[in-house]
């Protein structure tokens, strides 16, 4: 069967099996809105109860032999030049648990960017793989962490021969894009797979001012977000394979233990029309999508107290390898308040919700939807955030580590302390305590502490500070963070 871009097998299936009325006396339960609380279908719609269904014995038959989702499957690996590609309703946290299943296995080390989502992390609890952290390129004048290097990944063989693969997260959530070209090179001279979470790059392939997309990088699986840079449905995920070391069989059967067997058409929906979209319009849209973010780039620059950080900020040597400008990064420590104190006054003020927040910064996350009415309501809401700065000066501060502080002793692997007899003590005397717990700022989601690495005083002095000047921490078992869960002394 050939390649045609104009196709969208999921959605033209949906299309038929609405339009012969097909009667189904399986779930879900509602029926194609029939059993739906009309309450719920005045809110959400009918559409969205019509599309509904399940994937086999709905959307196809029960053998699945009109190939619905895996023509779609073959459409989206052709339009970003993978062998395989692979969907997900349950977003690019089993995405990239599933990549690292099929690199590795219990009891063996990965090279993993200390940079990594939490996902990432579970995925080391979940199947006791023994995690070599690669160090993130710091940036300590402005806090903040770009991927590590290819350097960082050689020497990390050079000292673990054994381990079995290297995972890279870029872009980061900040915009902040590594070199995977480089990195790609120094695992396949040693014959190991690279898996990169490029949860946020899956805008990338569509357009040439982008930094270069993990398949066209050498990137042996890559993980990405539709829903985040794309047009699909939140949860809507895929991963892609290419390359002779990773078998595709595996990558599937590993896919397979964590995904749900019930999955949302919907959202399959969502990942098949976007990539039409892309295909057919997608240079233009995120032609269009650049232009403004460098508009309103410009703009943002001219705001009292506002400094919007770009390529000549991130990147160079010792820092990032490359920059996504539609993170919309601003620095509002000019103003005298954090990006905590900020993203809740644009909210109560302007009902504009930022992508981002930390002790100094807020990011406007743009993509190909944004125009000049949503570019200028972001303005004008900066712009007044401004002009009321007195309001919101003396914010509790964060007290933010060096970076050599922010490192702990990973004394334990994260299954066996996440698994451990643990004890909830006051964070006052867990000092020197080892970690039974993630405890995440979220977003963006990197942990500062993991289970298994004993805890230090500059962290947790960071961790209350934050805390207490709005950080949100919801993996915590305590976010008010009086107490830690730690490993229970013998």
């Amino acid at each position: 069967m050939g390649t045609n871009h104009a196709e969208a097998p999921i959605l033209e299936a949906l299309a038929r099996y609405r339009n012969v009325d097909e009667l189904g006396f399986t779930p879900p339960g509602h029926k194609r809105a029939r059993g739906a609380d009309p309450r719920a279908r005045e809110v959400l719609g009918d559409a969205v109860f019509f599309g509904d269904v399940l994937a086999s014995g709905g959307l196809d038959d029960r053998l699945t032999r009109g190939q619905v989702l895996e023509r779609a499957e073959e459409l989206m690996a052709d339009a970003v030049h993978a062998d395989h590609t692979f969907f997900s309703t349950c977003g690019s946290s089993l995405s990239v648990k599933a990549a690292m299943l099929a690199v590795t296995s219990p009891g063996h080390r990965l090279l993993v960017g200390r940079d990594a989502h939490k996902s990432v992390v579970a995925g080391l609890i979940l199947c006791g793989v023994q995690p070599v952290w690669v160090e993130p390129q710091w940036d300590a004048s402005r806090h903040i962490a770009h991927p590590p290097s290819a350097t960082a990944y050689e020497k990390a063989f050079d000292e673990y021969p054994d381990a079995d693969g290297a995972l890279v997260t870029s872009p980061t959530p900040y915009g902040a894009a590594a070199d995977l070209t480089g990195i790609a090179e120094v695992c396949h001279r040693l014959g190991k797979p690279l898996i990169v979470d490029e949860a946020w790059g899956a805008h990338l392939p569509f357009h040439d001012e982008l930094p270069t997309w993990a398949m066209d990088a050498g990137a042996d699986i890559c993980v990405t977000s539709i829903h985040k840079m794309g047009s699909g449905l939140e949860q809507g995920s895929v991963f892609h394979l290419q390359g002779e070391l990773i078998d595709p069989a595996e990558l599937a059967s590993r896919a397979d233990l964590l995904d749900t067997t019930s999955p949302n058409v919907l959202i399959y929906a969502g990942i098949d029309a976007w990539r039409r979209q892309m295909m057919q319009h997608g240079h233009d849209l995120m032609g269009r999508a650049l232009k403004l973010a460098a508009r309103i780039r410009t703009a943002i620059e001219a705001v009292d107290g506002l400094h919007v950080n770009g390529a000549e900020d991130f990147c160079g040597p010792g820092l990032a390898a490359d920059f996504d400008p539609l993170p919309v990064v601003i620095d509002i420590s000019e103003l005298g308040t954090s990006g905590y104190r900020a993203a809740d006054w644009l909210r109560a003020h302007h009902h504009i919700d930022v992508h981002l927040f930390d002790h100094r910064r807020i990011s406007a996350q743009l993509t190909h939807a944004d125009d000049e009415e949503t570019a200028e309501r972001l303005l004008a809401a900066l712009r007044d955030l401004s002009d009321h700065a007195d309001e919101l000066k003396d914010a509790p501060q964060v007290v933010v580590p060096p970076p050599a502080e922010l490192r702990m002793d990973q004394v334990d692997l994260p299954r066996d302390a996440y698994f451990a007899r643990h004890a909830k003590i006051p964070t006052a005397e867990a000092v020197g305590r080892i970690a039974a717990e993630m405890i995440t700022p979220y977003p963006p989601g990197i942990p500062v502490v993991l289970p298994g690495e004993r805890l230090t005083e500059p962290v947790l002095k960071y961790l209350v500070t934050g805390v207490e000047s709005g950080m949100f921490l919801p993996d915590a078992a305590d976010g008010s963070l009086h107490t830690v869960r730690v490993v229970a002394e013998s």
